[in-house]
């Protein structure tokens, strides 16, 4: 109770003061005769697992992503931008509340009973937070997990006023869910049998729910996050995708004999193609519908991924080059694991065609939207706006010194991205002091050659980084900090 008050009592001075920024600017605005004074809207599409090279305008060569392709021939795209965490539910708490791994709530995928995960508090300030106070309608479709039905985490109760989708990221393995969430609703899906994947393919249900809110909020001001579930394993896509890649490659059946977990899959390569591919045509589909509505240049687009591939499932990243260059997947802190692809399309504004090497990560888009909206970022956060990298003011936009990240799995680990410098830690659990793996990407973006012997003061440099930048966290510790064992992480997440 005391916690909701809090928050309560913040977003009325966030209010007051936002207004009175707003007035400000309108004053201005007025007296410079300033004539466009309409709020952007702003979405954000995250992929789920798709690596760094799934996209053909990132080098994807066995499948096509003509859509997404669009979105960066009609904008800017990134080669340099990294995801919150190594695993869903951390990078996605990195996205909304604007910090890392070392300083946010959550920084694993710790499952709750009957389902999702452990909660964001409830006076915790997100990214949709923000909008709503500058007085955009809000909404998210897809995949949550930062909060089980009920609790403080919920989606209703950090920023978002509609939601549609999976309340948990466990049962958002299986496309043919039983049910799913619209707000605090539970909304029964008669016919759907996860097992034998039969009856209304979860992905467009969420599709059909985004396309709708843009509908109903065109007149806008809109924020719009949609966090698809593709394309995680389970690998499963209707027939009518299917198709088009069933006897493309060559197969080696996934087969699941337990009866538990993710189901068998003949053609798992078609399979991930068929996943990116369906999802490539529903970014398509978004694009054509703000075209449609006259929304092209008052809407930014952003699309990214929460973390590198993953091998579940029959997914298999080897087969693609889903890594592109770099090196490690999914739970890595090597490239691989940490570094997405990020396209961002705003007509008007966004010049086409451009491509930029700024060294962000997901902790930056919650400041970079408060520049964009005029609404205070709290303090202490350790994002960056990167807004001037996208309008093309490269001399006004600053630099992180470092980009930080731990992971509370396999071990522990604790990575820092340092101008051409990428250090990597392991087994962090037994040792927090243990050594540090050394790269220069500026010469060895695979990170095959380990340069900690040859530059001393710069891997001390890293230590001094990760020392400073972790801060305790009891439902996430790592095991030297607790003399108990640390609670079991929901697998494969």
């Amino acid at each position: 109770m005391k916690a909701a008050v809090k928050k309560c009592f913040f977003r009325t001075l966030l209010r007051l003061f936002t207004a009175m920024m707003l007035y400000f600017f309108v004053w201005i605005s007025s007296a410079y005769g300033a004539s466009d004074a309409k709020k952007p809207n702003m979405i954000f599409i995250l992929a789920d697992d798709l690596g760094y090279g799934d996209l053909s305008c990132y080098g994807q060569t066995k499948f096509q992503t003509p859509h997404i392709d669009r979105m960066a021939a009609e904008g800017l795209r990134f080669t340099q931008f990294y995801a919150g965490s190594t695993v869903c539910a951390p990078s996605r708490c990195c996205l909304l509340t604007g910090l890392h791994t070392g300083h946010s709530q959550i920084r694993g995928n710790l499952g709750m009973k009957p389902e999702g995960q452990y909660p964001l508090a409830e006076d915790t300030f997100t990214v949709a937070d923000l909008f709503e106070e500058a007085g955009y309608t809000t909404g998210a479709f897809g995949k949550w997990g930062l909060g089980s039905p009920g609790s403080s985490g919920t989606p209703e109760k950090q920023g978002f006023g509609r939601f549609f989708g999976y309340n948990c990221q466990s049962l958002a393995h299986f496309y043919y869910p039983d049910h799913l969430w619209r707000n605090e609703e539970k909304v029964l899906l008669p016919g759907n049998d996860p097992q034998k994947q039969t009856g209304q393919y979860s992905h467009d249900l969420i599709v059909k729910e985004a396309l709708d809110f843009i509908r109903a909020n065109k007149d806008g001001p809109f924020f719009l996050y949609v966090p698809f579930t593709i394309p995680h394993a389970e690998l499963t896509v209707p027939a009518d995708s299917m198709q088009k890649y069933r006897g493309k490659y060559p197969e080696t059946p996934f087969v699941n004999e337990s009866g538990h977990g993710y189901g068998s899959q003949p053609y798992p390569h078609a399979a991930f193609a068929a996943m990116v591919d369906r999802m490539d045509g529903d970014v398509g589909r978004i694009l054509t519908l703000l075209r449609e509505l006259n929304l092209d240049e008052t809407t930014c687009v952003m699309f990214t991924s929460d973390n590198g591939p993953h091998h579940e499932g029959g997914g298999d990243p080897d087969f693609f080059d889903s890594y592109g260059p770099l090196r490690g997947c999914k739970r890595d802190l090597y490239e691989g694991g940490v570094r997405v692809p990020l396209i961002v399309r705003w007509p008007g504004k966004v010049r086409a065609g451009r491509e930029s090497d700024y060294i962000g990560a997901f902790w930056d888009f919650l400041p970079t939207c408060s520049e964009l909206t005029g609404v205070p970022v709290p303090r202490n956060i350790d994002g960056i706006s990167f807004l001037p990298v996208l309008l093309g003011q490269e001399k006004a936009h600053k630099e992180h010194s470092f980009l930080y990240w731990e992971l509370h799995e396999e071990g522990g680990k604790q990575a820092v991205r340092m101008g051409r410098w990428k250090g990597v830690r392991l087994n962090v659990d037994e040792n927090p002091d243990g050594p540090i793996e050394l790269y220069d990407l500026d010469t060895d973006l695979g990170e095959t050659t380990d340069a900690a012997d040859q530059h001393a003061e710069i891997v001390q440099k890293i230590a001094q980084i990760m020392k400073a930048e972790h801060s305790k966290n009891e439902p996430f510790p790592f095991l030297y900090e607790q003399s108990q064992s640390k609670p079991d992480a929901a697998a494969d997440q």
